[in-house]
């Protein structure tokens, strides 16, 4: 089997069309007022395709949450060097196999039970990139870390949106999920601080992935703190993954970065498209 398997050679059927993250973050369409940056919260006229939509994205992303940590698992010979895993950390990444498969499972069932049917949708494809990296410390905190803490966030609101609802399949689903993607972060923070502690550089050089991953998966405004943000910091469940409150101040902070830079994008683009079309 080969080793560091890049984002291209991943196997897909024709069912899934893959999709830029500059068209995810930029398109007009998930910035413009009247998308509410794809709310969900009832009120919104596009709620329904909007929630189906996200559903969609927890789907692939499973599928690439997955696909990464059996990476983790196989790219890395066993020992405690800086481009080894720990033995005990590769059990940690098959018990997680075990449980993103589970999701896979899961998240199939839900978006059947939203309407919807796989391909519907785009895939992304950064969780996976960022499962890529040839240090596996920047693993931990590319994907357990930055993008298991934003499944945290994602199924904390998918959860309340089910009781919103009353549907108790979603709200049950979701939960039973959380769980699971709580332990994954934790096991993402516990492995970190482990692997630099001797190692501050190695500390600091990961943080910066993690935050750089993060920036990217704010899908400038889709995480945020006010209203307008469909998806919130999940506080208490990010402090039992093992942030700390100024972790959790600093993912705040990157949210509000990436919103205001991806708005400053839009703005670019319309005034472009506005000249363009006067010089017709």
């Amino acid at each position: 089997m080969k080793r560091m398997l890049p984002v291209t050679e991943l196997a897909r059927d024709s069912r899934f069309q893959r999709v830029s993250l500059e068209t995810t973050v930029f398109d007009p369409r998930n910035l413009s007022p009247s998308a509410q940056i794809n709310g969900i919260a009832p009120t919104y006229v596009n709620a329904s395709d909007n929630a189906r939509g996200l559903m969609h994205g927890i789907f692939v992303g499973e599928i690439q949450a997955l696909e990464g940590a059996g990476r983790t698992c196989f790219d890395f010979e066993t020992g405690t060097g800086r481009e080894q895993a720990p033995f005990a950390m590769k059990l940690d990444m098959a018990r997680q196999c075990w449980d993103e498969a589970r999701h896979v499972e899961i998240s199939c069932k839900l978006s059947e039970h939203m309407g919807s049917e796989i391909g519907e949708f785009g895939e992304g494809t950064v969780l996976y990139e960022a499962a890529c990296n040839a240090d596996p410390v920047l693993r931990l905190t590319g994907v357990n870390r930055a993008l298991e803490g934003l499944a945290i966030d994602v199924f904390t609101t998918m959860k309340n949106f089910g009781t919103t609802l009353d549907d108790p399949v979603m709200q049950f689903c979701e939960d039973w999920m959380l769980a699971d993607e709580v332990t994954h972060v934790k096991m993402g923070s516990d492995w970190l601080r482990k692997l630099t502690a001797d190692d501050p550089q190695r500390l600091k050089d990961a943080l910066e992935f993690q935050r750089a991953v993060d920036k990217l998966f704010s899908f400038g405004g889709f995480r945020g703190e006010s209203d307008e943000h469909p998806v919130h910091l999940a506080r208490n469940f990010r402090r039992l993954a093992g942030f700390d409150d100024a972790e959790i101040a600093d993912l705040v902070e990157i949210a509000a970065q990436a919103y205001t830079e991806a708005q400053e994008q839009q703005q670019l683009r319309a005034t472009a498209a506005a000249a363009s079309a006067a010089a017709r």
